[in-house]
């Protein structure tokens, strides 16, 4: 698999995920968030402001090379992914409230992650290593968000016997080609990956562990209801990889950028889990 091809199928993997997204959603659930305006606040505070200062504080303690910093970061910009949904409903969150962070996060990605991503690339990566993140593949990033969830959306408002049976199929759909598409990207440059994980790895496993802790644990103290508390930790530790992971190959082009993404798109799943059975078991707590 070419570089050309692989970053053309992140393209249209990432419309994929993104048109599921908008099968799911309806204008009620932007709404929704104001039945639970702590909880919101609070897992959209974590995204934008706390996940970002983590991320440096990781970078930080684990010294990590610039290209990787600003893969690191693109990820701790990323927003939700519908992964995040997925455990969430396993694993007893509340997913009306999931599927509403998703929608706004994104939305709001929008703008906070290009200024994210080119602080990142100004302050790690400075003296022509990485260049600025170009307005004209901004629009084209923000279309492959954007445009996708709104059809969605439109389906599901004009059509919504066909975005029910369509619902399933392509969320199932989504994950195959995450699935097929990390493994075969993990596949054309194992040895770049496996020579960056002993350097990378304990950054990317930190950063997972602690986006995680973060949203369940603010939750927590908050004292909000225990689905909520899951809701926002399942919504606050599992980023949208692959959107990093075009951002990285086929905005920036650089493959050392990437290396976060990809090996957190494996790890993550074995994090979320195990996150999950530890929940599953202080269900009474």
């Amino acid at each position: 698999m070419t570089a050309a091809v692989l970053t053309n199928a992140l393209l249209g993997v990432l419309a994929v995920v993104m048109a599921g997204l908008g099968l799911s959603l309806t204008l009620d659930d932007f709404r929704r968030l104001r039945d639970h305006p702590l909880a919101a606040v609070l897992a959209l505070g974590l995204q934008v402001i706390v996940l970002p200062l983590v991320c440096v504080a990781v970078i930080a303690a684990f010294k990590l090379p610039p290209l990787y910093a600003v893969g690191l970061m693109l990820l701790a910009a990323s927003p939700g992914g519908i992964t995040a949904n997925l455990f969430s409903h396993l694993f007893g969150g509340h997913v009306a409230m999931n599927l509403s962070l998703t929608a706004l996060n994104t939305v709001l990605s929008l703008g906070t992650l290009p200024l994210i991503a080119n602080w990142a690339i100004a302050h790690y990566a400075g003296g022509g290593h990485v260049v600025p993140l170009p307005w004209q593949k901004l629009v084209e990033v923000i279309g492959v968000i954007a445009v996708p969830v709104l059809l969605g959306m439109a389906v599901r408002r004009s059509r919504p016997d066909l975005a029910a049976r369509l619902d399933k199929p392509v969320k199932a759909l989504s994950a195959v080609l995450l699935v097929v598409l990390t493994v075969a990207a993990i596949a054309k440059e194992r040895e770049a990956l496996m020579s960056a994980a002993g350097e990378l790895g304990g950054a990317v496993l930190a950063f997972n562990v602690l986006s995680l802790a973060a949203g369940y644990g603010v939750g927590r103290v908050a004292r909000l209801p225990r689905p909520l508390c899951i809701a926002i930790g399942f919504e606050v530790g599992v980023h949208n990889s692959t959107l990093a992971l075009y951002l990285a190959l086929g905005v920036l082009q650089q493959f050392p950028v990437a290396l976060p993404a990809a090996l957190y798109s494996v790890s993550m799943y074995l994090t979320a889990l195990l996150f999950g059975l530890w929940l599953r078991r202080h269900s009474a707590a």
